[in-house]
């Protein structure tokens, strides 16, 4: 009964989202004025509710509805904020995808048992103790597995990192990320061991007739064989991120533009792409590494830790001697090995743009950005303060 409950929550909560956001379009085209988060809420509580044809809305807790509506609201702000260019436009909700709601209050704890409101006493597995006051719960659906998660407000001291060292981190394809004291972290490449086992499923889905019984069973399959990726990428950058956050109190890292990097080749109809195949195989290879979401939990653990990431510009660190600092395409004899047409240094490639990394890193904290401006043709790096 409460699974059953559980659908039927994130159903009324999506249905929200697309009623706003289909309001919202509309208005939009006719270019009259948008309803914002009270107005929302107003027609929600008077309008909706009320009508026979959305009167099923009252089955839902009525402040998860609420957040739904504040949330979009949020979206919407963001997509017309200038500071924010790669914000886009709240898009619909497909049933089955990121299945979430939040609940504001109301929410209890009791050993591995959680109360929420219209569903009651629910067991849970309880991942790590509760501390502070409960401000909310968000409740989520990943495959066949529900997931909530309660977000606390606790007061803790500033922290402040136990370890006093620096390190660059190179992050690649085949090694996931290359660091200057030496350590690498492969990866999991979840996606790439798993590839042929989603397109075989997916295969079979597609020739099942659309919603009939099969179709179900052979959707949740393929849902199932996402989770495992995901699972198992997460788990690999969670162990690698925290052990880097745990031994080093400053970061640096190149800033990459992992959406642009992974955009694809294809092109269009009048212009047509060029290694089209070479390049998809690369944006699964980039995607799969998880390049965004490493640096995401590298910033929030060292953000507790007391320590600090910098981004330092990209450009030539892997063409770049980390010993005599001459800078030639040529340095680069292959994608694992670099050797300096200089000096004659000998080192792995991500290696010894890790050291790069870690150099640029220092000038950009002593300098700023600019001390470290590169060109191809430059004689070795003098960072001038």
């Amino acid at each position: 009964m409460q699974l059953k409950m559980l659908h039927v929550f994130v159903g009324h909560n999506r249905a929200v989202w697309n009623k706003a956001l289909a309001l919202t379009k509309g208005r939009l085209d006719r270019k009259i004025p948008i309803m914002w988060k009270h107005e929302l809420e107003w027609n929600l509580t008077h309008i909706w509710k009320k009508s026979d044809e959305m009167g099923w809305l009252n089955d839902a807790p009525s402040q998860s509805l609420q957040q739904t509506l504040k949330q979009f609201d949020r979206a919407l702000r963001d997509c017309f904020d200038k500071q924010q260019p790669n914000k886009r436009f709240p898009r619909f909700k497909k049933k089955g995808v990121k299945d979430s709601f939040v609940l504001p209050q109301g929410i209890s704890v009791d050993g591995n048992r959680i109360k929420l409101p219209k569903l009651g006493w629910v067991k849970f597995r309880k991942s790590r103790d509760i501390e502070g006051k409960i401000k909310s719960a968000t409740v989520s659906r990943n495959g066949k597995h529900w997931y909530v998660s309660i977000l606390c407000e606790l007061e803790v001291a500033e922290p402040i990192h136990p370890s006093s060292s620096a390190v660059g981190i190179d992050r690649g394809v085949s090694i996931m990320a290359a660091c200057s004291d030496g350590k690498t972290y492969i990866g999991a490449k979840a996606y790439r061991k798993h590839e042929k086992r989603l397109a075989k499923a997916q295969r079979i889905l597609a020739r099942r007739v659309k919603f009939s019984n099969n179709w179900h069973k052979q959707k949740e399959k393929v849902q199932n064989i996402h989770s495992k990726i995901s699972n198992m990428r997460r788990d690999a950058l969670h162990k690698a991120s925290t052990e880097i956050s745990k031994n080093h109190a400053m970061i640096f890292m190149e800033n990459l533009g992992v959406s642009r990097m992974s955009k694809s080749a294809k092109g269009n109809s009048e212009k047509h792409g060029v290694n089209v195949k070479a390049k998809s195989g690369l944006n699964k290879s980039i995607l799969d590494a998880g390049w965004a979401m490493f640096a995401t939990m590298l910033e929030y653990k060292q953000r507790w830790k007391g320590g600090m990431v910098e981004y330092v510009p990209a450009a030539y660190t892997s063409q770049r001697c980390s010993q005599c600092q001459y800078t030639s395409k040529d340095n680069r004899a292959s994608q694992s090995k670099f050797e300096c047409q200089a000096c004659g240094y000998q080192a792995n490639a991500d290696f010894n743009a890790s050291l790069n990394i870690l150099a640029a890193g220092h000038a950009v904290l002593a300098c700023g950005v600019d001390a470290i401006a590169t060109t191809v043709k430059q004689e070795p790096v003098l960072a001038i303060c």
